[in-house]
């Protein structure tokens, strides 16, 4: 069963290209992901960024979710903000660098987007890139649903 409840018995409009990792995870084709599971949709020069339906799963219910200043300067494998769950705190690490151009203010009352839609409404910060080779040192959807499975085989 999909967690998302956009596969069966949903349309698809939402993630049209999205693949099951592993128990039900979930990883979007066109998104580019980091090892400390953040995920990047790019727009042009905006990068969207949030943490994935793997790292989500492992954290439970989100109670509280830090986030930056609109403004802040923030650096690829730097931490921008936290993410606090029922289980634990986990800090979020920034996937590029560049400044913060809009924050989701919706995690301030519904910090729970996080575990219900990681991909789409759980979005946590929009960046301005400022160096778009950055990009390579992510993994795409391929590498990082083997890197989760391969991370989960060894716990």
């Amino acid at each position: 069963m999909c967690p998302y409840l956009l596969c069966e018995w949903a349309p698809l409009e939402a993630l049209p290209n999205h693949k099951h990792v592993e128990a039900g995870n979930l990883v979007v084709k066109d998104f580019k992901y980091a090892d400390s599971h953040e995920w990047v949709k790019v727009d042009g020069k905006t990068a969207t960024v949030g943490i994935t339906d793997h790292a989500q799963d492992h954290l439970g219910d989100v109670v509280y979710v830090e986030l930056p200043e609109v403004g802040a300067a923030v650096n690829q494998g730097s931490g921008f903000g936290a993410v606090e769950s029922v289980k634990a705190t986990s800090d979020i690490y920034s996937p590029v660098s560049g400044d913060v151009v809009e924050v989701n203010k919706e995690l301030n009352n519904s910090p729970g987007l996080v575990n219900s839609s990681p991909y789409e409404k759980g979005w946590i910060m929009k960046v301005e890139i400022k160096d778009d080779s950055e990009l390579t040192n992510l993994k795409n959807s391929d590498e990082y649903a083997k890197f989760c499975e391969e991370e989960d085989a060894k716990h």
